[in-house]
């Protein structure tokens, strides 16, 4: 999914709130250390109903899009390809523009939790444990298919969510099991724990933290830490950030839209942690 790169060209993040997001911090991170002076990274607040008028306004200047909520579904019909990836989560973050003018979908949040895991050391787990049922749990079933050798626990609120869920272990390959989210404390002694809920939900699961925790990845990354993850650091457990990810989904969004690699990891990362400090 490797594209030329002309000497300027723009991309872009939509979504809708997407005052709140990252992304053009850490792209245009990228293309300052890429050398990529003529490209620019902008953010446009754009939902459902909006999105096919916007991509009617896209000229060949457009390298790529970042998708997030509520659109990585709603995109789909607009692209002319989807990868194997995206797929298998009904899902698109990233939208590639070809010279030919094809428009290429894919999903980097799947290999950029697998690539943030790695970064700190995870590499294959036996067993583990999931926090939730939303969208970011069926991608995180995704990345666990590419690392995990047994099953996965997914803890829920409702029987509802809990069919879900063993339906998206079915799709992805993964041995899915279901538990009530009143025991939601014992997923935290899982080999690798990942919560996947919105702020504030696992702040009573603090408490219930192990002496000797394993790993937390914790997709949220504002406010940080969770109490969760706060709690992990301070009993010495390893802990992966939202941060982790949505840098990592990132590299892979600049390398295919821009055709330039590797991106440049650590200078992503920094901008991304000095832009959440003056928050």
């Amino acid at each position: 999914m490797t594209i030329g790169a002309p000497a300027a060209r723009r991309a872009a993040v939509l979504g809708s709130p997407i005052a709140h997001s990252l992304s053009p911090v850490l792209h245009r991170a990228a293309y300052d250390e890429l050398g990529l002076s003529g490209w620019t990274y902008d953010r446009f607040d754009v939902d459902e109903a909006a999105l096919p008028g916007f991509f009617d306004t896209l000229g060949p200047e457009w390298a790529g899009l970042s998708l997030t909520m509520p659109l990585k579904r709603a995109v789909i019909p607009l692209v002319d390809e989807i990868s194997e990836t995206a797929a298998s989560v009904e899902a698109v973050n990233t939208v590639v523009f070809t010279e030919d003018g094809r428009r290429l979908g894919d999903n980097t949040d799947i290999p950029g939790m697998v690539a943030a895991l790695r970064e700190h050391g995870i590499e294959q787990v036996g067993t583990a444990a999931v926090l939730g049922a939303g969208a970011t749990a069926s991608s995180a079933l995704a990345a666990l298919s590419r690392i995990c050798t047994g099953p996965v626990t997914v803890y829920v609120r409702s029987a509802a969510r809990a069919a879900e869920m063993r339906q998206w272990g079915e799709r992805l390959g993964v041995e899915v099991r279901t538990a009530d989210w009143s025991d939601a404390a014992r997923a935290l002694r899982a080999p690798l724990v990942v919560a996947t809920t919105p702020a504030g939900t696992t702040d009573a699961l603090a408490a219930a933290v192990p002496e000797a925790p394993t790993t937390l990845f914790d997709v949220l990354y504002d406010p940080w830490p969770t109490a969760l993850a706060a709690r992990w650091s301070a009993h010495g457990g390893a802990v992966v950030s939202g941060l982790d990810l949505l840098v990592h989904q990132a590299v892979l969004q600049v390398e295919q839209m821009t055709g330039r690699g590797p991106a440049p990891v650590e200078a992503m990362r920094k901008a991304g942690e000095h832009a959440l400090a003056e928050r």
